[in-house]
C-alpha cells in the first residue's frame, strides 16, 4: 500500500519526500503511520525500477530538496495496481481507502466500476467479528454491550458503504468509455 500511495500522489504532481510522507500519513492516519525507515527504501526501490524520477530542486530555505516525479513506467504500474487490486486491498478498509483515493486515475469508468463491484461483493458476504458454531454473530445475538457496539457500528458503516458503492457503480455504468468519472449529484 505504501508503494501505491507513493505512485498515486506522484501521479498528481511532483513532490519532495517530506511532502509525500505528510500526504501518505494524512491518508492512512494514525492507524498505519509511515516511518522514514519504510518510506525512503520504498522510494529507492521505485527509483531503481524506473518508476520514479528524482532530481534536486531549490528548497524553500537554503538547502536543496530531492524532488520526485512519476515516470511512464510508474504510471503504468499505478494503473495496473488500480485495475487489479489484491484481495487484501479489497477486504481491508484502510487498504481499500488507499485504492479508492487514486481510483480516479483509471481512465475507463468500466474498470473503475469493476473495482467497486469487487468491494461491494465482499461487503455483501455475511461476516462478523465473532462466530458461533461457524455462523456470524449479529449484534442482537450477544449480551456483551461492547461487542454489540462493535457489531452495530460495523453494520451501519457497511450499509452506508454498500449504498454509496451501488450508487457509484450505477453512475459509472452510465458513462461512455474514456469519460472522467464525476460524482453522482446525490453524493455528499
Amino acid at each position: 500500500m505504501l508503494e501505491l500511495s507513493i505512485l498515486g500522489f506522484l501521479a498528481e504532481e511532483p513532490l519532495h519526500g517530506y511532502e509525500l510522507k505528510e500526504r501518505i500519513t494524512a491518508l492512512s492516519g494514525h492507524v498505519r503511520p509511515v516511518s522514514d525507515g519504510a518510506l525512503y527504501p520504498a522510494i529507492t526501490r521505485l527509483v531503481t525500477a524506473g518508476k520514479l524520477d528524482q532530481h534536486t530542486a531549490e528548497g524553500a530555505g537554503a538547502a536543496p530538496r530531492r524532488m520526485l516525479s512519476l515516470t511512464e513506467r510508474g504510471r503504468e504500474d499505478l494503473l495496473e495496481r488500480l485495475r487489479h487490486p489484491r484481495q487484501a486491498e479489497i477486504t481491508d478498509q484502510v487498504r481499500f481507502n488507499t485504492v479508492l483515493a487514486f481510483l480516479r486515475h483509471l481512465p475507463d469508468p468500466a474498470e473503475q466500476a469493476a473495482v467497486l463491484r469487487r468491494r461491494l461483493e465482499f461487503l455483501n458476504t455475511p461476516a462478523s467479528f465473532f462466530y458461533r458454531d461457524g455462523q456470524p454473530v449479529r449484534a442482537e445475538q450477544t449480551d456483551d454491550l461492547f461487542r454489540q457496539g462493535m457489531l452495530r457500528v460495523a453494520r451501519a458503516t457497511g450499509e452506508a458503504e454498500r449504498g454509496w458503492l451501488a450508487e457509484a457503480v450505477a453512475h459509472l455504468d452510465t458513462l461512455s468509455p474514456g469519460a472522467c468519472a464525476e460524482p453522482p449529484a446525490t453524493a455528499r
